[in-house]
């Protein structure tokens, strides 16, 4: 049976009695109708054409079940549609769809760029205890590092809280998956800090993961050049500056050429040519350790963004609060998608 001749067929479908509505009815959502055989064809098809075959028939059922629906009621209650002035074929009311929310847009990207060349997306929850959020991080109790990171404690005794970073993703993949590993691990993180034009108490990361063997500095530098003329356009420069993480050992901030002036000088850039977007390193061999991975064997490196840090680059907004006030106008900018 050709699914889009009984589509038609039922979209266009007129009842002037009762009777011809209820052959109709037979015809299509009897017990052995039209859709009950065609539902039992589904068998037939073939796995890469069943989801479409699956479609058709869905869209013929509900065009029937709104056609018996409409006709029922005028025959049961004749009175009212006598003398209306409303003309059912008339088109609704548009309701204008959303928009991909520019935190959202951006991480999409940002997790495509890095899936072509082989990462894969790993998940992990919001609530952390301390061995993932810093133990295993080289974070121990008393540590100076810990200040670092303002934390939303879950209790008094500190034993779970708020993640401060994805990188407790990173840990839990490093101990239940054997290398290699190469992981994005994006998500939302929480640190007590004032709300400001450049700070807030929540916001997104993504970090990544790369651990294998005969894994080198190089490396890191050019899958971070790659990520950035991706992101920034071709001809985007980056620079690593030597910086200091407690879970990567050589650490570095990575700067990226201002796409606004091309690197010539601007307010944005506070006239340098560069602008901040991301840490990064070599992990270091201890975390490996910690983590169940021989660091004599491995080696790897790893990276991390604030996701609203870029997105506030790529559409050169100045005001970090923007992004979770839901002002309809600002969102409308990013248009639909």
């Amino acid at each position: 049976m050709d699914t889009n001749e009984l589509l038609k067929e039922a979209t266009a479908f007129e009842a002037q009695t009762k009777e011809q509505l209820d052959a109709f009815k037979s015809r299509f959502l009897g017990k052995k109708g039209v859709l009950a055989d065609l539902f039992a064809n589904m068998r037939n098809i073939t796995p890469e054409n069943r989801k479409e075959y699956g479609q058709q028939v869905n869209a013929i059922k509900i065009a029937a079940e709104e056609k018996v629906s409409f006709f029922t009621n005028i025959f049961e209650n004749p009175d009212s549609s006598t003398g209306s002035d409303t003309d059912l074929t008339l088109p609704g009311n548009w309701i204008p769809s959303g928009s991909v929310h520019p935190v959202t847009a951006v991480r999409n990207e940002i997790l495509e760029i890095f899936s072509r060349i082989g990462f894969k997306i790993a998940e992990g929850p919001e609530i952390e205890n301390d061995w993932h959020n810093f133990s295993a991080l080289n974070f121990p109790p008393e540590h100076p590092a810990r200040d670092m990171q303002d934390t939303f404690f879950m209790s008094n005794d500190e034993a779970f809280a708020l993640r401060t970073h994805t990188s407790s993703v990173q840990v839990r993949i490093m101990e239940s998956n054997k290398p290699p590993i190469r992981i994005t691990a994006p998500g939302r993180v929480y640190r007590n800090e004032a709300i400001s034009a450049r700070a807030h108490c929540l916001f997104h990361q993504v970090e990544g993961l790369y651990i294998d063997k005969d894994v080198s500095f190089a490396d890191l530098k050019q899958t971070l050049l790659h990520f950035a003329r991706e992101m920034f356009g071709a001809e985007s420069k980056i620079r690593l500056r030597p910086s200091y993480f407690p879970f990567t050992e050589p650490s570095a901030e990575m700067d990226v050429s201002c796409n606004i002036c091309s690197g010539a000088g601007c307010n944005v850039c506070k006239h340098t040519g560069w602008l901040e977007i991301m840490g990064c390193g070599m992990v270091d061999p201890q975390v490996l350790k910690n983590c169940g991975i021989d660091p004599e064997e491995y080696s790897g490196y790893a990276f991390g963004m604030g996701i609203e840090r870029i997105a506030m680059l790529k559409y050169s907004i100045k005001d970090l609060r923007l992004f979770f006030e839901n002002d309809v106008k600002f969102l409308r900018q990013f248009g639909t998608h």
